[in-house]
């Protein structure tokens, strides 16, 4: 899509005349005295969050913030791979593809080597390697990506709305309150005079802060945000502009002689572009002199850098000064003295870096996406309150290695270019080396969560090398049976809580009674140690707590639906229809085989869990039942009163 040619518009480029795409205010109510989660924050991570938990209808959420209506122009705007993996789960990853700018290609410029005083690109490189992830890395306002959680959260099951004009005056816990021990006093903004406050109070279950780095709620819960500055400041400006400099609409690294760095981020639209432009150094303890800065100390600095090339702004959408800083708080959450957590913490409330690496939404929203599954459990009786502790304990480990690679990569980029000059410089090619080094972190996919209660040991790893245990689950194309539709595997994980089994066969006829599908699908059915059987309730559908789909090596045309155990064809809703779309097929089409793609065992299959979040819990053994119920044993809780009794029937031999 092309927008932005006769100016910066904000909101949705579909709508034509600008004056349309205006949102009307949303409407002022107060707030309610009880819900089961506050959400302090409509930042990314916030928002994020309350999407998740709008999908279940029995969870009152509560989110606040303290500007007066939605974001429209927004900071962040680099969204990971790992990012659209997440989006596709809500459904919204085509529209963001379709309007952002696609980062494909990264341009590496240093002096020239016959003129220093002038730069020259030395290469370009992918953005991200070959199978990284079906999702590509795209740029794109932050305010969009708010506006498609804000559709979700309204067109959702709850039909949740952001309250606005809120201000957390505090925030108190009282574990001897067993139902709602978390209490928040929000000031009102009813009218600027200070003698007119509005106090309101909301009690809840769980509160999390998605409130930024000054947040309140951290500071309420005692923690604070500790790490160090490097003393550098630097602009951003998105802009519209016309200029001889020829990667202009590429991702572009810079480093001049002596007048700085600019990095270069096209936006969306295929005008405007944003820019990243360093400024002079800080000496110890100083902050930059914003009083006295303008877009115009921006626009000059940037073409110093880029000489011989020459930039003239048309228009300056929006810019901004900021110093670099890595800071981590000293606890994601409230727990103390073995108690488990009542309140959290998420996104810059938590960890604070620049922006450069275009992790600060990346980061903040896989918070909250690892959060929200957890929640829901807890809330609506699936887990124990254990479950809550692995956040912290997940999340800090990731953001500390976040801290360490941003704190490296400014580093580097603030950092002059070697030369004769200048022996202690930043060697361009060891900069390019570290930018590829660390690219599957840039891209989200490089998490790695440790053992603990929901991620398991890796000792079946070898049944499927190229899916890692404690990592996302890295999806590959396959033939959906029913209806010989190719599809992305991965997609079946929508944001919906629930877990996953994928069982891929192994060399045995699918009509066999020794096929290992067709035994695990009657034990998940009919066994009463079966995880499906014990933990779904008795009012929902089968596969509303644990979703059990088959992958199988024989060509989709040479396998029937009556060669299928019935439970692949479960009966769901209110009418009982069948869901024909549990079964897949390798897609020898195209070439692109998920067993070889995915390093799966062929002769001996293996069952592969997949967190709510889409992380792989554990792979194990196709005909390891007993594992298998252990391992949900360990993680989830049988619901009150009566089981899901098992009626899918035994198969039709």
């Amino acid at each position: 899509m092309q927008f932005h040619m006769n100016g910066f518009h904000p909101g949705d480029p579909r709508i034509h005349d600008p004056q349309d795409r205006i949102v009307a205010p949303p409407i002022k109510r107060p707030l309610p005295t009880h819900c089961d989660v506050a959400i302090v924050g409509c930042g990314p991570a916030g928002l994020n969050l309350a999407a998740q938990l709008s999908q279940f209808s029995d969870i009152h959420t509560v989110i606040t913030d303290l500007k007066d209506d939605r974001l429209t122009v927004g900071q962040a705007d680099g969204m990971a791979c790992r990012t659209l993996e997440m989006f596709q789960a809500y459904g919204f990853a085509e529209q963001v593809i379709q309007e952002a700018y696609g980062v494909n290609e990264v341009a590496f410029w240093k002096p020239d080597p016959s003129n220093p005083e002038h730069i020259a690109r030395s290469s370009k490189i992918d953005d991200v390697e070959e199978d990284l992830s079906e999702m590509p890395h795209v740029i794109i306002n932050q305010a969009r990506i708010h506006d498609h959680f804000l559709n979700v959260m309204r067109n959702s099951a709850a039909k949740n709305e952001p309250f606005y004009s809120r201000k957390l005056i505090d925030l108190l816990v009282d574990h001897s309150d067993k139902e709602y021990p978390v209490t928040l006093t929000f000031e009102r903004a009813v009218t600027h005079s200070q003698f007119n406050r509005e106090l309101e109070t909301v009690k809840c279950r769980y509160a999390v802060g998605c409130d930024g780095a000054r947040s309140q709620v951290r500071k309420s819960i005692g923690h604070e945000l500790v790490g160090d500055a490097l003393n550098q400041a630097w602009g951003v400006m998105d802009i519209l502009a016309v200029t001889d400099f020829p990667d202009i609409r590429l991702k572009a690294a810079i480093q001049s002689i002596n007048e700085g760095n600019v990095l270069i981020i096209p936006r969306e639209g295929g005008y405007m572009v944003r820019m990243y432009i360093e400024l002079d150094k800080l000496k110890k303890d100083e902050r930059v002199d914003r009083e006295n800065m303008t877009v115009d100390v921006l626009i000059n600095a940037a073409n110093r850098i880029m000489a011989p090339y020459k930039l003239d702004v048309k228009e300056v959408p929006w810019w901004s000064i900021y110093e670099i800083g890595q800071r981590l708080t000293t606890a994601f959450d409230d727990s103390q003295d073995a108690r488990p957590p009542q309140v959290f913490l998420a996104g810059d409330a938590c960890h604070t870096h620049s922006p450069k690496a275009g992790q600060g939404l990346n980061t903040s929203v896989m918070d909250t996406w690892n959060l929200g599954w957890k929640l829901a459990h807890v809330l609506t009786g699936k887990a124990p309150r254990a479950l809550l502790s692995t956040y912290s304990v997940e999340r800090a480990d990731i953001a500390k290695q976040l801290i360490d690679f941003d704190r490296e990569w400014s580093k580097m980029f603030s950092s002059k270019p070697k030369t004769e000059d200048n022996p202690d410089g930043v060697d361009p090619a060891e900069f390019q080396k570290y930018f590829e080094l660390f690219a599957r972190f840039t891209a989200g996919v490089g998490i790695q969560y440790k053992r603990s209660m929901v991620v398991g040991d890796s000792s079946y790893q070898h049944l499927a090398t190229g899916q890692h245990i404690g990592q996302r689950f890295h999806s590959a194309p396959v033939i959906r049976h029913s209806d010989a539709k190719p599809v992305q595997l991965g997609h079946c994980h929508t944001a919906d809580g629930a877990w996953r089994i994928y069982a891929f066969s192994g060399k045995v006829n699918p009509r066999s009674e020794a096929c290992g599908v067709r035994t695990l699908a009657e034990f998940l059915a009919n066994d009463r140690a079966s995880p499906v059987v014990r933990y779904t309730p008795d009012e929902a559908d089968i596969d509303s707590v644990i979703d059990f789909r088959a992958v199988y090596q024989t060509p989709h045309r040479d396998l029937e639906r009556y060669d299928l155990h019935p439970f692949l064809t479960p009966e769901k809703g209110t009418l009982g229809l069948k869901d024909y779309e549990k079964v897949f097929c390798v897609d020898y089409g195209s070439g692109q085989n998920i067993y070889s793609m995915r390093g799966i065992d062929t002769t001996r299959g293996c069952i592969v869990i997949v967190r709510p979040d889409q992380y792989i819990a554990t792979i194990l053994p196709i005909a390891n039942h007993k594992q298998l119920a252990g391992f949900f044993e360990g993680c989830l809780s049988e619901p009150k009163g009566p089981v899901k009794a098992p009626k899918q029937g035994r198969a039709d031999h």
